[in-house]
């Protein structure tokens, strides 16, 4: 697909040079994806260049268009806005899937004389007030426990309507009795005096503690000054209350006034942005959505498309935002800033922090309650990355262990379904190569270890991990290509300095993200075969010293040898010995001989 179709060609010629939003539609008119853009005429044309068509994702997504429709707006501002809101509504399906938020619960102030304040996971448009979402139900309880503490009001359904307390309808309930409500049912508190209340409550929600601090403070003095001390002793408690609440709040510094603070953790399929909300030096508020990839998308993208969904949802009119970076619209009346030191960037890193945590629990949540899932999409991921038909159900790794030329062994471990089969490790001694020859003996070990699976019909691996660069790749390709497998199974080395993938006949060598899954199996696997080598070398190299030193003194066998390295540890340490200890462990002839040998 080397141009746009023609029908696409027209409009791409006729798009404006201006902001706004994009919609790509598929031949029976519906609705592919929703993209935003600085300049329509810019963005749009870059999904028909050279490098697009050969991306995966994006390339499936373009052969797909029939029609483009666009809307022009202002500013970028309103542009991101207008995407976010026609995600919500159409839900293309390759736009990335912001998860839902129904289950959270709000704070709800009714629109109702003399308003109720309640929790609530409805969202009703009748004028009323809503504060959050909560992430945590025990967040939101906590301030509302605290409300309650510090301000009596009313609880119960009924219609305070100015005509319904004046024909004394109601009568005071137990919350009255007991000092939860002042009664405004039967006139025993006013209109102003309740309004007045729910005011601090508002600014309580919003994390502005410190007006409230201070107007009660100045009823604690007002009271103080005409000698209402029972009054005045009240409030004094509802301030320490505050006080209390806002000290076990996480500080910042007092010099940070609403910010909003935004960092992104991503791996291959799903991003989690973090939002913390910071009023008066302490953070109110903090939350992190999830979103699932569905093109090639950057961080950048995913931050900015996030943000929006996520300051409309807590209605936050900060001005300033702090970033990990700089986004590439440019907002009016807003400042982004990328700390560099100091308490902005500590809030920055305890938000990055957040968002890393998000992700991990995740991933082991559905580790847990999914692990099929888990396992297909890191096999799939790895099919991806390294170019295979097929995913790796099987892989089997080699490495080689010698020590300046002795005792020469390979080991071979497998991962079936991306995790460790111990039972299917195997250990190779090398017997055709003399000296340190690690090319030899991969190719004599991977000739083996093949012919045996194809002579016994046993299964054969997905994928070869060889541990070692482009040398000890092509000694193994030697072998299965005497044994009719090239092509049939993937083969990749490892080389261990700077973890470079390499595949056969390429001289380029493949870089793996560091963060990427695929990566951290290979080197998983590469490392337990690296130990179960070591391990089994130490093995020989022990028998290997049985043999030369204990097993030359006469009368001395392989299993009394063996009992005296048990006994003392080592050859040095039998040869220090007394007499006694010797004799202690084989007996007062093979003791004496021992002694004799050494002290010769």
């Amino acid at each position: 697909m080397s141009s746009p179709k023609p029908n696409l060609q027209t409009i791409l010629q006729t798009l404006p040079d201006l902001p706004g939003v994009y919609q790509y539609f598929d031949a029976s008119g519906d609705i592919l994806y929703v993209g935003k853009a600085k300049s329509l005429k810019k963005r749009v044309a870059s999904y028909f260049n050279k490098q697009v068509f050969e991306q995966g994702k994006t390339a499936v997504l373009v052969k797909k268009i029939e029609d483009i429709r666009f809307t022009v707006v202002d500013n970028p501002l309103e542009a991101l806005l207008l995407e976010n809101s026609l995600i919500k509504k159409l839900q293309p399906r390759y736009n990335v899937m912001l998860k839902d938020d129904k289950t959270y619960p709000w704070i709800a102030i009714k629109k109702e004389p003399f308003p109720r304040v309640f929790p609530t996971r409805r969202m009703i448009k009748d004028g009323s007030e809503y504060f959050g979402p909560y992430p945590s139900v025990t967040m939101m309880y906590t301030l509302l426990d605290l409300v309650k503490q510090l301000f009596p009001r009313r609880t119960c359904p009924l219609n305070l309507t100015k005509q319904n307390i004046e024909a004394k309808k109601f009568r005071v309930c137990l919350e009255y009795h007991i000092g939860n409500c002042k009664g405004p049912c039967v006139g025993n508190q006013s209109e102003e005096d309740y309004a007045n209340t729910i005011n601090q409550i508002r600014e309580i929600f919003k994390g502005n503690f410190g007006w409230v601090l201070k107007m009660l403070k100045e009823e604690m003095k007002e009271a103080a000054k005409v000698l209402d001390y029972e009054k005045a002793h009240k409030i004094k408690e509802r301030i320490d209350a505050l006080e209390g609440y806002q000290g076990k709040s996480t500080v910042v510094s007092n010099a940070i006034h609403n910010v909003d603070v935004f960092t992104i953790s991503s791996d291959e399929n799903y991003a989690f942005v973090n939002f913390m909300k910071v009023a008066s030096g302490s953070i109110i508020q903090t939350f992190t959505i999830e979103m699932k990839k569905k093109l090639d998308e950057t961080n950048e993208e995913l931050l900015l498309l996030a943000m929006a969904d996520i300051r409309e949802k807590f209605k936050s009119l900060s001005k300033e935002i702090i970033v990990p970076f700089l986004p590439e619209f440019e907002f009016p009346d807003i400042s982004f800033f990328v700390p560099q030191r100091g308490d902005k960037l500590r809030l920055l890193e305890l938000s990055q922090k957040n968002a890393e945590q998000y992700r991990k629990d995740r991933q082991t949540q559905i580790a847990l309650v999914d692990p099929e899932r888990h396992t297909n999409r890191i096999l799939e991921k790895m099919m991806e990355d390294l170019r295979m038909k097929e995913k790796p159900v099987r892989i089997e790794c080699f490495d080689n262990s010698n020590i300046q030329g002795t005792n020469p062994v390979s080991a071979m471990t497998v991962f079936i379904n991306a995790k460790p089969a111990k039972k299917e490790y195997r250990h190779f001694n090398i017997r055709t190569v003399v000296g340190p020859d690690d090319f030899a003996s991969m190719e004599e070990v991977i000739f083996r270890r093949y012919k045996r699976a194809l002579d016994e019909n046993l299964p054969l691996p997905q994928l070869i991990v060889i541990d070692g660069g482009k040398g000890q790749l092509s000694s193994a390709m030697f072998s299965l290509a005497k044994l009719d497998l090239m092509g049939k199974i993937t083969v990749i080395g490892i080389a261990k300095r700077l973890e470079e993938i390499y595949f056969p006949g390429d001289s380029t060598p493949l870089y793996l993200d560091k963060r990427s899954e695929t990566l951290k199996i290979i080197q998983q696997i590469r490392d337990e075969a690296h130990r179960f080598g070591i391990t089994h070398h130490r093995l020989r190299r022990n028998k290997s010293s049985l043999k030369t030193e204990l097993t030359e003194i006469t009368g001395i066998s392989e299993k009394s040898a063996e009992k005296l390295l048990v006994q003392f540890r080592s050859v040095k340490g039998v040869a220090d010995a007394e007499l006694s200890e010797l004799e202690a462990v084989l007996g007062k002839a093979k003791g004496k001989a021992v002694k004799e040998y050494f002290t010769k």
